[in-house]
């Protein structure tokens, strides 16, 4: 059975982490709390994470949050699925502290780009949402798609060519 995630569980699931883990670090957070945390969703059903630098004793936290909440927390970012951006980290959005950990909105170009490439219909809805409330400007994304363009032969999956057109058909 999936759990939902709303907003305050999120936060909740922060504050336990930050408690478990020995000592400071970045978490940032992408896709659906992403989404949950900027009023784009009511809810989503897993918590994808990136951390740099990674807090000592994260592993073991996100174990236990993962089996005391009965939720799915992935270690999963865009520059999983796509090259990263130059400058991904200067645009990732502060959310909150606890205790040592801070925690961000992973770069929503990135996000958007990373949904592009997916194309399932949910994530389409995300990066028509991410414009309609200015959090990504088309320009932009455009120039950052052609500045990571070269880099698609080190990612088998993406299919450069259908990339392009889902790009171009956005912009």
């Amino acid at each position: 059975m999936r759990i939902v995630i709303e907003e305050p569980v999120i936060h909740r699931i922060f504050k336990l982490l930050a408690t478990f883990a020995k000592g400071p670090g970045r978490i940032y957070v992408t896709g659906g709390v992403s989404a949950v945390l900027l009023g784009l969703r009511k809810s989503t059903i897993d918590l994808d994470l990136k951390l740099l630098p990674e807090p000592p004793g994260i592993f073991e936290a996100i174990r236990d949050v993962k089996e005391s909440m009965k939720i799915n927390i992935e270690l999963a970012s865009p520059d999983n699925f796509i090259p990263p951006l130059p400058g991904w980290e200067a645009r990732s959005l502060y959310i909150v502290s606890y205790n040592n950990i801070d925690f961000f909105h992973y770069d929503f170009y990135a996000q958007a780009l990373a949904k592009i490439e997916r194309n399932h219909v949910r994530d389409v809805a995300d990066v028509d949402a991410m414009i309609k409330h200015g959090l990504i400007d088309t320009k932009e994304l455009l120039r950052l798609f052609i500045s990571i363009e070269h880099l698609f032969i080190r990612y088998p999956a993406i299919d450069p060519k259908s990339f392009r057109e889902r790009m171009e058909t956005l912009i």
